[in-house]
């Protein structure tokens, strides 16, 4: 009997219409172009603008652009996994609001929380339901709305991060050789002093003070995080494939976490992979944390063929990190 697997047989992204180039920044904080490019690869990010809007926005319409391109309708959606660290609110979670937007009355939906490394642990998540044969018809979404946590007068941070929503949907699959086939993943807390939010949660709960001392946003120590990072994504890079008998010949693309350009570059370096095979669009998009993978996905659809070898890594404040090895289920649509 064939083994089922999950494979993904659909990907949608959406970014918010406004875009924060590197010069208005310079408008905001002490940078220039220059200084952003050189050191983040960054150019530009979309930003979610107006009243009341949250990441529930972005993932509804990542949802539905999904369900309308793949043909499906809402009602035969069984389950939305939704990682993101920028939910609309504590509860109810935004999957929930997401799919009640899109009229999937059928799903049941939950939000997952494992900042940058989230879609990567959801998308492992939601293989696991589909493979266990009680799910048909899976989405998982990576959506962050960053600029709900950055300091704007912080320019080690503000530089970076942008907001963005990215959705798979994920389908099982008996053909040999497709689908997701193997990953592996870590967690350290002991990085919890390197990148972190101070309060908010049940430890700190906001006060005046907490506010006043702009304890809700994103705080980074860039130096170890770095070290981290390309250390964590090229280990278990290389791990997942000597599993798989992969090489950089036989591995069609690197799709990496798109957190810094250097970084992306390091690691493709660590694990002799040329960078003409790995996933960029951080010019783009900025970091938008659980978003980056799937807006990869989405950006470099069109370029992707059945078949194709390809190793989705990522590295997460908290600290978190892992690797997803999938052979591609269909030819790229443009």
């Amino acid at each position: 009997m064939s083994k089922i697997r999950a494979a993904i047989t659909g990907v949608q992204g959406y970014v918010p219409d406004y875009v924060l180039t590197n010069d208005e920044l310079a408008t905001i904080v002490d940078t220039n172009d220059e200084w952003i490019t050189s050191r983040t690869g960054i150019k530009t990010r979309h930003i979610l603008k107006g009243e009341g809007q949250g990441t529930s926005v972005m993932v509804t319409e990542a949802l539905k652009g999904l369900l309308e391109k793949t043909n499906t309708d809402p009602l035969d959606i069984d389950l939305v996994i939704c990682a993101t660290v920028t939910g609309d609110s504590i509860f109810p979670d935004t999957a929930n609001i997401a799919t009640y937007n899109t009229g999937m009355t059928n799903a049941f939906g939950f939000d997952l929380s494992a900042a940058c490394s989230g879609f990567l642990y959801a998308l492992t998540v939601g293989a696991k339901m589909i493979e266990g044969g009680t799910h048909k018809k899976v989405i998982v979404v990576g959506a962050d709305k960053m600029s709900s946590i950055i300091d704007y007068t912080d320019r080690t941070t503000c530089v970076i991060f942008g907001d963005g929503a990215g959705a798979v949907l994920l389908e099982p699959t008996e053909e040999e050789g497709i689908g997701i086939i193997d990953y592996q993943h870590h967690g350290d807390g002991s990085g919890e002093k390197y990148l972190y939010l101070v309060a908010g949660g049940s430890r700190k709960p906001a006060t005046v003070d907490s506010v006043m001392a702009r304890e809700h946003f994103v705080r980074q120590n860039g130096r170890p995080v770095f070290k981290a990072a390309v250390t964590g994504m090229s280990d278990v890079v290389k791990k997942v494939m000597k599993r798989n008998n992969l090489d950089s010949d036989s591995l069609d693309w690197l799709v990496p976490h798109q957190a810094n350009i250097r970084i992306i570059q390091t690691v493709s370096k660590m694990t002799d992979f040329p960078l003409e095979k790995v996933m960029v669009n951080i010019h783009k998009y900025g970091n938008t944390t659980a978003g980056t993978l799937p807006l990869c996905l989405w950006d470099y659809e069109s370029q992707l063929k059945k078949g194709d070898d390809i190793i989705l890594t990522a590295f997460g404040g908290g600290f978190t990190w892992g690797a997803l090895y999938l052979k591609w289920a269909y030819d790229g649509k443009g």
